[in-house]
């Protein structure tokens, strides 16, 4: 694996980095998840968050319930229409996570070498003696010995806020532990996490299955983020139950590598999934330090060259509280779009952070200037490398566009497509420029009623990096011919002129289909 210094353009003009950034309408290349919850949820900052940047709103259901979820993507919509800014509607599951059950919500204090019970019995009250969890396994799984981490966010941000627990001995069911840090838990429910132990619990729990064959069902979900995925067989599953939903089974599944047993499959997970989110904050506790960016480089590279979208979290924790990241966050996100990521996901940050709009404003600023330094020349002939010969026709063509843009320095790729495929293949090859996706809805029937597709193809590509969509008027077919396809390029141009990424003078590439074969064509505007 190349090291990542070879994706920096050489050199860098210092005067470069004085001049300021200058704005465009996408704010960057890398697409921004933001979490939305109680410090993101009025139509006003949500509309804030849009006009900022993120393009694909999380739900995360491990907390509350499905009508406030609701309320918030009423508002989401709202906002939507307010701002003219698409964005796509994640579900995330809860999966076999456990948890700290605290009804009470007191405080609840724990001192350093102090002892505390972790029991299934969940009529006990929570205390800084004994605290009740979700899970009554806990006790066959866990060895004297092991480590146990709970918390709100973990081990991972705020020691105070989470402890580090080792375990001392097995009596019955329960587990008593000694505590290896002072924290504060504050809250009604605190995730725990036993590093790298097998929990014999179901990736898509009863729960899960209730709230995606309703929530998910009504509103059409674009994407569901299946948490704790430890292997492909979890994948299929959920891809079967989402089959059976009628509209959801388009929804793509995007596998959350949380612990070292994911990891140890994530090649065939990677094979199953339509795209990975790295969840580096249980990573950061199941994996060793120093081990993390080793595999976060690996597991960027792997769905770079499979052409599956790759999102990292865990990137600004300190903007939850600060209007600035850390030199160190900054440094991060700038990596990440340099190791290949296709979007940082927010969580904590919008979720309960007190600078949402500023948090996606920033981490967007930064991504946009990272890319101005990636090397395309190095990924571009490592893609075309890896991907080998023959090239299938798609491939072929994707590459190809890419190439020409490159060389004619082209301001933007229009490309014409009806499953989203074409546009997902050419930003593969990560094009300096953006590639808009003119999706071309496609007629389909069940023999009672006509509809069209295409909404779902649009919305999904708000996760992939350098893609940008649009949704053109149904009454064109897909494979038309030279005259209406014109008339399509005619809109798609006028829509790139008004979000002024193109102007007089400027050289475009439009990749269509006509008939069977596919062609790419170098354009360049009048006045």
């Amino acid at each position: 694996m190349p090291s990542s210094h070879l994706l920096l353009e050489e050199p860098i003009r210092m005067a470069s980095i004085l001049e300021p950034s200058k704005a465009s309408f996408f704010s960057a290349m890398t697409k921004i998840v933001g979490t939305l919850g109680p410090k993101s949820r009025s139509v006003e900052t949500i509309s804030g968050c849009l006009k900022a940047g993120m393009s694909v709103a999380r739900f995360d259901f491990s907390w509350c319930d499905p009508e406030y979820h609701q309320e918030t993507l009423e508002n989401l919509k709202t906002a939507i229409k307010s701002t003219k800014k698409l964005c796509a509607v994640m579900l995330d599951t809860v999966g076999a996570e456990m948890q700290v059950v605290n009804k009470s919500e007191t405080t609840i204090t724990l001192e350093i070498d102090g002892q505390v019970v972790l029991t299934p019995n969940q009529g006990q009250e929570a205390s800084s003696e004994i605290l009740p969890i979700n899970f009554d396994g806990l006790a066959q799984a866990v060895k004297t010995g092991d480590t146990i981490f709970i918390g709100q966010y973990l081990f991972t941000g705020s020691e105070t806020t989470s402890v580090w627990l080792e375990v001392s001995e097995v009596k019955g069911n329960d587990v008593v532990c000694i505590i290896k840090n002072s924290a504060t838990l504050t809250g009604s429910l605190f995730t725990l996490h036993a590093s790298q132990i097998h929990i014999d619990l179901p990736t898509l729990t009863e729960k899960d299955k209730e709230v995606i064959s309703t929530w998910g069902a009504k509103n059409k979900i674009d994407f569901l983020s299946l948490s704790y995925t430890r292997h492909a067989q979890d994948v299929r599953e959920a891809r079967e139950f989402l089959s059976k939903l009628g509209d959801l089974s388009q929804t793509q599944i995007f596998a959350k590598i949380e612990n070292v047993e994911g990891l140890t499959h994530f090649d065939e997970i990677l094979q199953e999934a339509d795209g990975i989110i790295l969840s580096r904050g249980n990573l950061g506790i199941d994996l060793p330090p120093e081990k993390v960016f080793l595999f976060q480089k690996s597991a960027l590279q792997k769905c770079n060259m499979a052409g599956k979208p790759a999102v990292l979290t865990r990137v600004v924790d300190s903007m939850t509280d600060n209007l600035r990241p850390t030199r160190a966050e900054a440094t991060d996100v700038a990596n990440a779009v340099l190791d290949g990521s296709d979007a940082i996901l927010l969580g904590a940050e919008t979720l309960r952070g007190l600078y949402p709009v500023e948090t996606i404003s920033t981490v967007g600023r930064i991504c946009s200037e990272a890319e101005k330094v990636f090397n395309q020349d190095v990924y571009f002939k490592r893609t075309v490398k890896h991907v080998g010969e023959p090239m299938t026709h798609l491939e072929s063509i994707a590459s190809s566009a890419v190439r020409a843009a490159i060389k004619v320095k082209a301001s933007i790729i229009i490309c014409f497509t009806s499953s989203g495929r074409a546009a997902r293949l050419i930003a593969k090859y990560r094009p300096t420029m953006p590639v808009l996706s003119v999706v071309i809805p496609r007629l389909k029937t069940n023999q009672l009623k006509w509809s069209f597709s295409g909404a779902f193809e649009a919305r999904q590509s708000l996760i992939v990096r350098g893609l940008f969509p649009m949704l053109a008027d149904p009454r064109h077919p897909a494979e038309s011919t030279s005259a209406s396809n014109e008339s399509i390029l005619k809109v798609a141009l006028d829509h790139g002129k008004a979000l002024g990424v193109i102007k007089s003078h400027d050289r475009v590439v439009v990749c269509q289909k006509l008939g069977d074969a596919s062609v790419v064509k170098i354009i360049e505007l009048e006045d």
